[in-house]
């Protein structure tokens, strides 16, 4: 019995040393957003499957006895698709969604639903941080007006996509000082997240609250329906050394 860890986070790389260790029968797959990724322990498989059919067609032929889904928060269409043909083939599946942020203390946070609303609330002639990656870069294009810095890990291949924005090229993780000085230097007025939850990333959270900087949390899209879900490492690997052979 073969278990597919759908990775992508900091979570599931923890979750793929620890079935690794355990030698555990499993493969894990990597969407490949981003170029010259951290290699896993698992056996990993690069690339997008080719939509839900793709996805069956891989999963049959590998022999995937179970999933364990721990992309990233945000990957709602995947966790959808997923949750859905694990449903229709007979698979047990588990979703592991990491605890989302809460605001502490002097944290200055606004919730908003979608990226586009960001320009309701930031006034003309500030600058923003985008902590939210490339993918949905265009969504900002509002922000007319506003000096928009976008900071992703690989290297721009094309432009800035709008006026008045510049990329800023950096691999995570980064240390609460590293943001304190970067948004210092830069002049950062507003930052914008996605609410994707764990500590690593927090940090960029606890120099804005340091700095006193506003920030616009995007909130969550809901999770798969009727799917069974984990905010916990360690029982997301014990569901998976249950569901999967280990080697002898």
């Amino acid at each position: 019995m073969t278990i597919l860890l759908l990775a992508g986070t900091g979570d599931a790389r923890q979750i793929a040393a620890a079935l690794e260790q355990a030698g555990a029968d499993a493969v894990a797959s990597l969407a490949g957003v981003t170029q010259r990724a951290i290699p896993l322990p698992l056996p990993t498989r690069v690339g997008g499957f080719g939509g839900r059919d793709g996805f069956i067609a891989y999963v049959k032929d590998a022999g995937i006895t179970a999933v364990l889904d721990a992309t990233h928060p945000f990957a709602d269409q995947i966790s959808a698709r997923t949750s859905a043909v694990c449903a229709e083939l007979g698979l047990p599946y588990l979703y592991h969604l990491r605890a989302p942020w809460l605001p502490e203390g002097d944290d200055n946070w606004r919730e908003i639903a979608r990226e586009e609303d960001a320009a309701a609330l930031i006034p003309q002639g500030k600058t923003v941080f985008l902590g939210t990656g490339r993918q949905t870069l265009d969504r900002f294009a509002n922000l007319k007006g506003r000096r928009v810095i976008c900071r992703q890990i690989d290297p721009p291949t094309a432009p800035f996509p709008f006026e008045g924005g510049k990329f800023l090229i950096g691999r995570p993780p980064f240390s609460v000082d590293h943001e304190i000085d970067i948004f210092a230097a830069l002049g950062i007025d507003w930052i914008v997240v996605k609410n994707a939850g764990g500590e690593a990333s927090r940090t960029k959270l606890t120099a804005a609250r340091e700095l006193g900087i506003p920030v616009l949390m995007i909130r969550r899209p809901p999770p798969p329906e009727a799917a069974q879900i984990t905010d916990s490492v360690t029982a997301a690997v014990d569901w998976a050394l249950a569901q999967c052979r280990v080697r002898i």
